[in-house]
């Protein structure tokens, strides 16, 4: 960023829907309650959250390469933060492009044929934990390119990377025998490159096995957001050199008056 320009810096976070849903469902990007844009109210940032669920480390490429609103953050942004992860270590033993390929089937009445068919057999299959939506190599891959891509436009743009988050999700069978696997090749990556990490699981784990998580066993309820804030947030200032406090800034609060 040009230092004279007075505009304000950008958090541009690409990531899956644990970014956005709440313990009731999903959520609007300026919703003052997730972890964005508590992270962004600490630090005096914008945000520019591009996010949808489903997302894998494989959209972030995507997204980077083909969506003009991450164009226009890049050249504004504080850090970018990877909130992915999570998607890819999941059991997968249906083909992921089939699931991806479901909106597309006609007619309608078909398409309601074959997602029910492929719901009731996702958490069936799931127990066999292999494959996975995205391997751990195909994983890194897609971060690598994405970060270098970063580093090209912006040598100085700090990213910082994340660690799976944890679930006990009916449709997966509440399995996840893919995240040792993923957790490993995503933190080799990351010492050899030098990209900060936030472990989603450390953060959210009480959250998403208590009884204050969405029931669906995947996403987050507010202490899990507020958690990974707090870890997104010392990994950022260490990264981006940003004071503690900053003029302007407004204290996170654990739960705000619009939460509950």
């Amino acid at each position: 960023m040009d230092a004279g320009s007075g505009e304000r810096p950008v958090l541009l976070v690409l990531a899956d829907s644990l970014s956005y849903y709440g313990p009731k469902g999903g959520l609007p990007s300026d919703h003052p309650d997730i972890w964005p844009n508590i992270v962004a109210r600490q630090l005096g940032w914008d945000v520019e959250l591009v996010a949808r669920i489903g997302w894998t480390s494989r959209d972030v490429w995507w997204a980077l390469t083909q969506d003009p609103r991450v164009w226009s953050a890049v050249p504004r942004a504080g850090a970018v933060v990877f909130a992915v992860g999570g998607m890819d270590s999941l059991p997968s033993p249906l083909p992921t492009a089939l699931r991806e390929q479901l909106r597309y089937v006609r007619p309608p009445a078909l398409r309601r044929v074959v997602r029910s068919g492929y719901q009731w057999l996702q958490p069936r299959l799931a127990p066999l934990g292999w494959p996975v939506a995205l391997p751990p190599r195909l994983s890194v891959e897609y971060l690598e390119s994405s970060r270098a891509a970063l580093e090209y436009m912006r040598p100085e743009l700090p990213v910082i990377g994340t660690l799976p988050s944890v679930h006990r999700s009916e449709a997966y069978g509440k399995v996840h025998a893919g995240r040792p696997g993923a957790v490993a090749a995503i933190t080799a990556w990351s010492e050899e490159k030098n990209v900060p990490l936030v472990d989603l699981a450390e953060a959210v784990r009480a959250n998403v096995f208590s009884d204050d998580g969405n029931p669906d066993g995947i996403h987050w309820g507010w202490d899990g957001h507020t958690e990974v804030a707090a870890a997104m947030l010392t990994a950022i200032r260490a990264a981006a050199v940003v004071p503690d406090s900053v003029e302007g800034a407004v204290p996170a609060d654990p739960v705000s008056s619009g939460a509950e």
